[in-house]
């Protein structure tokens, strides 16, 4: 069975009904710098966290890496162009945090450039650039030193956003920090199935602080610089319904997955605290 466009076949009791999108409603699609520029070590980038987890035997399926990926990063006239006659408004995509920052205290201007080239072959075909700083890929210089577990990747997170608003603020007017930082700090730090490919719960914890640290620490300084600026941060949401609502049980774990899956990253960013009940979570499993 097919499913209109704006509708759902899971309405948790509601009726179905068609979403109406409003004429001026913005299409955009969206794209990760890792997944699809290539060009790995080009004009001064070094290795991400996901360059080094792709080169472990058996962490990737099939061993593919991001050395080429789609090639955007030479093809992105033509990528560009695709854009535009698809009809797209906006297309939100991520910077490459080792191509901008390949060592400590250093700013590659050509990582610089190539994205400035970018967000004007965008703005020539008149589709809006929603930059987000940071999807993924770590600086592997930086997990060298600790990476999300350590306080100072605050303060590198915060050079590297200044970095880029000084080059691309003028042109770009929407940014996002953050991409499901939940993948981050849980797939990379406690998981392992992401980069860096670390299974310790207490990292994860640390890491999901400093992530948040970070994402409002950026806010702030970009905001007291760029008070028009739509910024923002992009979070991976999960609902967790009961497996029998009227069993108080599954109503509690379900509750207890909205809190871990979904308010550990929302609540401090919209109401300033993480939920009492996240942190008492930690702290029974000896993780503060």
């Amino acid at each position: 069975m097919s499913t209109p466009v704006g509708t759902s076949p899971h309405t948790h009791g509601a009726s179905v009904s068609t979403l109406r999108f409003p004429p001026d409603f913005m299409w955009g699609s969206a794209t990760a710098a890792f997944q699809i520029e290539g060009a790995t070590h080009t004009e001064g980038r070094t290795d991400s966290i996901w360059d080094t987890f792709c080169r472990i035997p058996g962490a990737v399926v099939g061993g593919d890496t991001g050395d080429v990926a789609c090639d955007h990063f030479h093809r992105w006239p033509q990528d560009v162009a695709l854009m535009a006659d698809l009809g797209l408004g906006a297309y939100r995509f991520s910077t490459a945090w080792p191509r901008i920052v390949p060592q400590a205290g250093t700013i590659n201007q050509a990582g610089l450039d190539f994205y400035s080239r970018l967000v004007d072959g965008l703005l020539d075909k008149g589709v809006l650039p929603w930059l987000t700083l940071y999807h993924w890929d770590l600086p592997q210089w930086i997990e060298d030193r600790g990476g999300w577990t350590s306080r100072d990747v605050v303060g590198h997170f915060t050079d590297y956003a200044l970095a880029l608003h000084g080059a691309l603020g003028d042109r770009v007017r929407h940014w996002t920090t953050l991409n499901e930082p939940w993948c981050s700090a849980n797939l990379g730090y406690a998981g392992g199935q992401h980069a860096p490919g670390r299974q310790e719960p207490q990292a994860a914890v640390d890491a999901t602080h400093h992530l948040l640290l970070a994402h409002g620490t950026v806010i702030k300084t970009l905001r007291a610089i760029d008070p028009t600026a739509t910024l923002g941060i992009t979070f991976n949401t999960t609902i967790a319904d009961p497996a029998d609502p009227d069993d108080a049980a599954d109503v509690a774990a379900a509750y207890r997955s909205e809190t871990l899956l979904n308010r550990v990253f929302i609540e401090p960013v919209m109401l300033g605290a993480y939920p009492v009940d996240a942190v008492e979570a930690f702290a029974s499993v000896g993780t503060a």
